[in-house]
């Protein structure tokens, strides 16, 4: 069903090192031992990733103007072409996400200072454009303040339809949540696929035909990808690891072997409240 998008059409120019991260943890140390849910403990860059190993470019399209940025809870590889993440991973646990519970929302979506200007999504190119700022690390994920700013920082949002972040991918996002409160903790790659060669853009940002989250689970050793278009009407497809990675052309996991990443984990179905017609 996936054979017309296995050729990735970006046109992206030289991959910095992927162990380059700008910053490291400043996350608030433990709380007392008293509280009922446990603190997050602090992680550094390679803490994102599966046994340390940040994803790779595996076409050389996507290879230009690619830099890798470290926050508190995640990590992103942005282009410069696409003046989007191309990935953004996080190890996710449980006990994040208890404290993140405990946080209202404050959205604060700001330009990437690290970025140069010429390669970087200013927030005038989103106004009025028709799209929602889509995280990639989601707000809900944050188990402080300054991961939850993090989050809102345009080198982790993509251009997505609006109906389909506030319900389909919500419901991805959420369902990804209680696995992870069931597993203990999840190495989760979300991203944006651009396929085909007509490509729409907002001022000079790119808008994915795609976008796909990975989910992969250290106590069973498996993992998946739940991937949608980038509409309104999507639906939610769950496709093998291997699969995902031919058609992105990233190795999103490269600590596994080619076995690994065979084993395919159980992802829920993803149900989504269609709007009543009204009269």
């Amino acid at each position: 069903m996936f054979k017309k998008l296995v050729t990735p059409a970006l046109v992206l120019a030289s991959l910095l090192s992927l162990g380059a991260c700008k910053r490291e943890s400043t996350n608030p140390p433990p709380a007392p031992a008293h509280t009922e849910a446990r603190a997050p403990q602090p992680q550094s860059c390679n803490d994102h990733f599966v046994d340390g190993q940040a994803p790779r470019i595996t076409n050389p399209k996507l290879d230009k103007a690619t830099e890798t940025l470290c926050f508190n809870v995640f990590s992103v590889m942005h282009s410069g072409i696409t003046r989007t993440p191309l990935w953004s991973a996080e190890h996710l646990q449980a006990e994040n996400i208890a404290a993140a519970q405990e946080l209202s929302r404050e959205n604060s979506f700001h330009t990437e200072s690290r970025l140069p200007a010429s390669q970087r999504a200013e927030l005038a190119d989103y106004a009025r454009s028709g799209y929602d700022r889509g995280h990639m690390a989601p707000n809900g994920d944050m188990p402080d303040r300054d991961s939850q700013r993090d989050s809102f920082s345009l080198a982790n949002i993509v251009p997505q339809d609006g109906e389909n972040n506030r319900n389909l991918w919500a419901g991805i996002e959420g369902a990804v949540r209680k696995m992870a409160k069931k597993e203990g903790d999840l190495y989760v790659v979300t991203g944006p696929a651009f396929l085909g060669a007509d490509l729409k853009k907002i001022g000079n940002v790119l808008v994915p035909t795609h976008l796909y989250k990975l989910v992969y689970s250290p106590r069973q050793r498996a993992g998946a990808a739940w991937f949608v278009e980038n509409a309104a009407d999507a639906k939610a497809n769950v496709i093998p690891i291997p699969e995902l990675e031919r058609i992105i052309g990233i190795d999103l996991l490269p600590a596994l072997s080619a076995q690994d990443k065979e084993r395919v984990l159980a992802l829920p179905e993803i149900r989504v409240k269609q709007p009543r017609n009204r009269k």
